[in-house]
């Protein structure tokens, strides 16, 4: 797989003019992932507590313009994360991510109650996590 050995070198990100970082390529992919998600997240369920009084066409609408944001993340997120990782991996990172990401926002924003399933759904998550990543930990 030469794609994966010729694109584990860093990537210089210029944060500012005149300001640059190298950052190796999994870790920007997790940032804007992260990003992306958070992103994704309110544009999926933060309609139900601010415009749950609107029609759903406004919501909608809403919703859409706060996940072309997402997309603005997650599209370079993935294609950088592709270098280094299998798309199996790039999913259940992403999977990971956003059970991150979902679980603060419910309880936190939404006010949901804090249930054990989500340790549940977290523990599935991670068999995964060891399933998609173990020939890297061997």
């Amino acid at each position: 797989m030469p794609r994966l050995a010729a694109s584990t070198q860093n990537r210089n990100l210029t944060l500012l003019p005149g300001i640059t970082m190298s950052f190796p390529p999994l870790l920007i992919s997790i940032f804007l992932l992260i990003c992306s998600n958070v992103f994704m997240t309110f544009a999926w369920y933060a309609h139900l507590k601010e415009l749950n009084n609107k029609p759903w066409l406004i919501a909608a609408f809403v919703s859409w313009g706060i996940a072309l944001l997402e997309y603005l993340f997650q599209v370079p997120a993935n294609r950088i994360g592709y270098t280094v990782l299998s798309i199996g991996q790039l999913k259940i990172m992403q999977e990971v991510i956003t059970l991150t990401v979902f679980v603060p926002f419910s309880i936190i924003y939404l006010k949901e109650p804090l249930k054990l399933d989500y340790l549940w759904a977290g523990l599935c998550i991670l068999g995964a996590v060891y399933f998609m990543f173990r020939s890297k930990l061997v």
